[in-house]
């Protein structure tokens, strides 16, 4: 199938895909009273006396914002907000058909981060999260932590941290089944935006010790021109300052995650690693090495972002969980311990006597995912608020 084609010719069809459906039916004049006037004066008034009976008396307590600026859409880049806008549905179909959110898709007219900040305040009122999706860096980084620093209801950057909780699962099983200790293994990373600080970030919170990051000036270390996200990795990352390039990183490494660009990582480079190397390359739709070419080379475990290939590495498989989670405990913020939960909560999803070097992750369309995920995150709640 031509995915671009059919799927154009369907949005087509489609015009939309989500849709607001009423959840009363206002069939007669005392339906109509009890909706709207004069009885929803009462439901109003008790919201006034006790703001949290917004999350009881409206459906604020199960919906999602899905809010973009349009300058980081997928591979696409910087294409504006209204053309991200069918990523933003998309991703409001993902909330419901495998969390049970309802998602509302919000495009915003501004690169300016405290005009957006501003706005998305502003509006927060009427949701129970906020999910930022399709924001370039660094600008992502002030504008979560800003939201973050004003709301009183979870906001999570996705493309940050959704892809840092699944690709932890991943590893963490991928370890197991190669039989290395994340505390041990050398680690590189090549792409130094906003997933990939994330994702090294969130390893490191697991244990992983030793990590080099690599972006298109290579390996991060201190000095080199770079944002202020990244000046914090170069301090917390590559200890003794190697300088050099993504082959020079990858020389003897046990884990290469790409999330950076297409068919950069050679044969050769992988050949260089370290005997039952783990290669996630990440890259969408084509990634960093083919899997094929990867394992060729050596790699004894290969996981991509596609789903024709083994062990895709989804998104899908962590932010409905994770909000159906945090909603569910009325979670006031997303914590460290709320994503590590998602990760460990993952993994457990395969048995260890069912780990393969195909099998290390659960498929999205995976009934258990969900479910198991939104435990855990709200027991890390109401464990840890």
């Amino acid at each position: 199938m031509n995915y671009a084609q059919e799927s154009l010719k369907k949005h087509a069809e489609w015009q939309g895909k989500i849709e607001v459906v009423s959840r009363v039916k206002i069939r007669n004049k005392e339906d109509l009273s009890l909706a709207y006037t004069p009885g929803v004066a009462q439901p109003c008034l008790e919201i006034q006396k006790d703001y949290d009976q917004s999350f009881t008396l409206t459906r604020r307590h199960n919906l999602v914002a899905v809010i973009t600026d349009g300058t980081a859409v997928l591979g696409l880049g910087d294409i504006g907000p209204e053309a991200g806008m069918p990523v933003m549905e998309g991703k409001c179909v993902l909330f419901k058909e495998f969390g049970g959110v309802d998602a509302f898709p919000l495009c915003v007219r501004t690169k300016d981060v405290d005009e957006f900040v501003r706005t998305v305040y502003l509006i927060s009122g009427s949701f129970g999260g906020i999910n930022l999706e399709d924001i370039a860096a660094p600008r992502c980084f002030e504008i979560e932590r800003k939201l973050q620093d004003l709301c009183d209801i979870p906001v999570f950057h996705d493309d940050q941290h959704g892809t840092a909780i699944v690709v932890a699962a991943a590893l963490m099983n991928a370890l197991k089944v190669v039989g290395k200790d994340i505390g041990e293994v050398r680690a590189v990373i090549n792409g130094a935006g906003s997933a990939g600080i994330a994702i090294g970030k969130h390893l490191m919170s697991l244990g992983l010790q030793h990590l080099k990051m690599v972006d298109r000036a290579g390996i991060l270390r201190e000095g080199l021109p770079m944002n202020e996200a990244q000046a914090d990795m170069a301090r917390r990352t590559n200890p003794e300052g190697m300088a050099g390039t993504l082959a020079d990183a990858m020389k003897g490494a046990d884990v290469l995650i790409g999330v950076s660009a297409p068919h950069i990582v050679t044969k050769e480079m992988v050949s260089s690693m370290a005997e039952g190397a783990v290669v996630f390359p990440m890259a969408n739709p084509v990634p960093e090495i083919e899997p094929e070419e990867a394992l060729a080379a050596g790699a004894r475990i290969v996981g991509t972002g596609r789903s024709d290939h083994p062990n895709q590495i989804n998104n899908v498989l962590a932010f409905p969980g994770l909000f159906r989670g945090a909603l569910d405990a009325r979670a006031k913020r997303i914590t460290e311990e709320m994503k590590r939960a998602a990760s460990f909560a993952l993994a457990a999803l395969i048995p260890e006597n069912e780990l393969s070097e195909t099998n290390i992750l659960p498929a999205a369309f995976d009934p258990r995912v969900g479910p198991a995920v939104a435990k855990a995150v709200a027991e890390a709640w109401k464990n840890n608020a």
